[in-house]
């Protein structure tokens, strides 16, 4: 796959009916959760399974490659919703479906997820039969909640700010980083040094060399250690499980045969 930065959407492809096919892509660590997804949406009329990623810089290069009209978000994957509003601030088109572990099965989760840029969110247990229509209603309506999430998300808490005023506690999530500072931050804390960076992301060196100070910078970093460390504390960064290990060279996604070359 090239790396071109086309803002174009490929063109949907037609189904048997001679429907448009929405295209749907997975950003989820759990090989098989990603096969399960795979299978589902493969036989669901209407929907057309174009990729996945397992890590967050190779996520914002599969959307910004493959232009899929549907991502699928592990919400494990992004417990603080970072990712969730780089691909929203990166693509208001996107549509972005969250699957909600139990240890986010929380008030502030869904809050902060919807405020962030998700347009459905239901549980990660959900039956195959309410993704595929959770799925459906996210891109027309741009909003679903999954009955059993929206006592949830039914009355955002409020709370009075100094000057009087009445805030919302859905509050976006704070990202210092541009969407490429993130990337570099991501493969900075995989042990890639400036060179290698440059030829994972298709860059300069010079222009890694920028990102990266610019990363210190905005995180108050004495140098790449430190920053990668204040990251994780931060929740900019989160650990990723054994399961979701993959090489910095690993291709974002498997194009369908008539997807980018």
């Amino acid at each position: 796959m090239t790396h071109s930065m086309d803002r174009g959407r490929p063109a949907p492809t037609l189904g048997a009916a001679g429907t448009r096919a929405l295209t749907v892509a997975a950003l989820d660590p759990v090989p098989i959760f990603r096969e399960g997804l795979n299978a589902l949406i493969s036989r669901t009329p209407g929907l057309r399974w174009v990729g996945h990623a397992t890590n967050h810089h190779t996520s914002l290069q599969l959307c910004e490659q493959l232009r899929p009209n549907i991502v699928i978000v592990d919400s494990g994957f992004d417990p603080h919703s970072h990712l969730i509003r780089l691909l929203s601030d990166g693509d208001p088109t996107l549509v972005i479906v969250v699957l909600v572990r139990e240890p986010q099965r929380t008030a502030q989760f869904l809050t902060t997820a919807v405020a962030a840029g998700a347009h459905g969110v239901l549980p990660r247990s959900a039956e195959p039969r309410r993704l595929a229509e959770a799925i459906r209603r996210a891109h027309v309506d741009r909003r679903y909640i999954d009955p059993s999430l929206a006592a949830l998300t039914a009355r955002p808490k409020r709370q009075p700010s100094a000057n009087g005023q009445v805030l919302s506690t859905a509050q976006r999530p704070q990202m210092p980083l541009s969407r490429r500072e993130y990337q570099v931050l991501q493969l900075v804390a995989e042990g890639l040094e400036n060179s290698a960076i440059a030829k994972v992301l298709f860059l300069s060196v010079e222009t890694v060399r920028t990102h990266v100070k610019s990363i210190l910078r905005k995180l108050s970093a004495r140098d790449r250690t430190h920053a990668v460390t204040t990251a994780f504390r931060s929740g900019i960064l989160i650990a990723r499980s054994d399961d979701a290990t993959v090489t910095p060279r690993e291709n974002a996604a498997r194009p369908a045969p008539n997807g980018p070359t």
